[in-house]
């Protein structure tokens, strides 16, 4: 297992990628939790397996759209950057960038 950096470790003075449209994702993630609110009233009240199902569906590729964008901010951001400077971290960016990609392959 791979541990990850912690944002003293990564520098008080980094910024992240999705920095310019934070208030965007927490929108967008405070709408992913009142879906999984209401998958989870759902079983609560014995709803149609098939409904619950098209409900997971959607909460799924509510996640999968937020998990793209925030790497593609990563790409663009971070692993350009560092790619820029060179050196050790551009190897470390990318290998954290592919990483995430095989995970989301996966998932």
């Amino acid at each position: 297992m791979t541990t990850q950096a912690t944002p003293a470790k990564r520098g008080a003075e980094a910024t992240h990628g999705y920095i310019s449209d934070k208030p965007g994702y927490l929108a967008r993630l405070k709408r992913i939790e009142g879906q999984a609110r209401g998958i989870h009233r759902m079983v609560n009240e014995d709803t149609y397996c098939i409904d619950i199902l098209t409900q997971i569906s959607a909460l799924t590729s509510a996640l999968e759209s937020v998990a793209l964008g925030l790497l593609d901010d990563h790409l663009k951001h971070c692993v350009v950057s560092a790619a820029k400077a060179g050196g050790p971290e551009a190897e470390q960016k990318m290998n954290e960038a592919s990483q995430a990609i095989a995970r989301l392959v996966k998932s």
